[in-house]
């Protein structure tokens, strides 16, 4: 199943691990994703949304 919100597209975000060594190993950041039901083109549908669109209100949750 991918990392990537349904609504907004926001997916992995990658960079390094930094030892106090400096040594540097790469790392993935994933998104918050929950499953939710919410109104979609006037249709009840079952996603995988960021946190961020939940709060933000750019959803519309089914009942």
């Amino acid at each position: 199943m991918s990392m990537v919100c349904a609504i907004c597209g926001k997916g992995p975000d990658f960079g390094n691990n930094v030892s106090h060594a400096n040594n540097k190993t790469r790392r993935r950041r994933n998104p918050n994703l929950q499953t939710a039901r919410i109104i979609y083109k006037g249709q009840t549908k079952r996603v995988r949304i960021c946190t961020r669109c939940m709060r933000s209100g750019a959803v519309t949750k089914a009942a």
